[in-house]
């Protein structure tokens, strides 16, 4: 069963129902249409996209992306997105087809303590970054062939299994492209694995200081810095950074704010660094990223 709001004209993720009468493990669905849906929308299913025919602009949170055939995407539960094919797919003469390979399962589809075994830690860790949206490059086995295979598998067993072995090879895979933003994510503090981030995502939009956050870890703040950096790969100030544009973004697509409130509201204390800093994490400024989501509205 798919629920959708047909009318929905802005930028707003909808919640999309996917539920799955059959009480499937999960589910693959061959896309084919003049266009994909052009409504940004969100469901509690975790989704695996293979693109095979088209092109267009990819929305993920607050990533924006052109896509084309042969990208494979992984998008974690409640995760905004949408494919946005290119304007001559909606021409009234157009002949243009878009297609997909679509998987959608939960995250507990093999049951809840499944992912408590010892040897799925990579599962585990695929999830979490799916929160984010991943994009796999270069992948060095078919997707396409593994997926068809998946689709035309009888037995229910055999299928989960082989289904279990894909997600396998997509957790070992290096060459990976996480999308959204780690700010733009509807978090509580309880989801994070210690009390810095805790504290960091409790209290971004304010001054957040290095040394305090280091204080919450016991370690001297040079010592926590060296720390967080080979854990991250970024530097704390960069890390705060991104969570708050993340959080911007959020407010200027979907809440409809104003850049300088934004700005304040995503914890900035001025304009001019904010705008920098916007630049700097989304390659586009704050009016810029607002423009090409408007243009997306006009569209739907």
């Amino acid at each position: 069963m798919i629920w959708v709001n047909l009318t929905a004209t802005n930028m707003k993720p909808r919640l999309l129902n996917r539920s799955n009468e059959q009480r499937q493990a999960f589910s693959i669905k061959r896309n084919r249409f003049p266009y994909f849906l052009k409504i940004r929308h969100y469901h509690p299913e975790l989704e695996l996209v293979y693109i095979t025919e088209s092109t267009g602009t990819r929305f993920v949170g607050d990533h924006i992306e052109k896509f084309e055939p042969g990208e494979l995407v992984l998008l974690g539960k409640n995760l905004p997105h949408m494919w946005l094919n290119d304007k001559d797919y909606f021409q009234s003469d157009s002949n243009m087809i878009a297609e997909a390979l679509c998987i959608h399962f939960k995250e507990d589809f093999t049951g809840k303590h499944f992912l408590e075994l010892a040897g799925t830690e990579s599962l585990t860790e695929l999830f979490k970054n799916a929160r984010r949206g991943i994009r796999f490059i270069n992948l060095d086995f078919p997707a396409a062939e593994i997926i068809e295979d998946l689709a035309l598998e009888k037995d229910e067993f055999q299928q989960l299994l082989k289904f279990l072995t894909f997600l396998q090879k997509l957790a070992k895979h290096k060459q990976i492209k996480l999308l959204s933003s780690e700010g733009y994510l509807e978090r509580k503090p309880e989801e994070h694995s210690d009390k810095t981030h805790e504290f960091i995502f409790k209290n971004f939009t304010k001054q957040i200081l290095l040394s305090e956050v280091a204080a919450i870890a016991r370690m001297n703040p040079s010592a926590f810095s060296r720390y967080f950096k080979r854990i991250h790969r970024k530097t704390f100030s960069r890390y705060l950074i991104e969570i708050r544009i993340g959080y911007a973004c959020k407010l200027l697509i979907e809440n409809k704010i104003n850049i300088s409130s934004a700005c304040y509201e995503s914890g900035f204390n001025n304009i001019s660094n904010f705008n920098k800093q916007f630049r700097n994490i989304m390659d586009m400024s704050p009016s810029q990223y607002i423009k090409q989501h408007r243009k997306v509205e006009e569209k739907i």
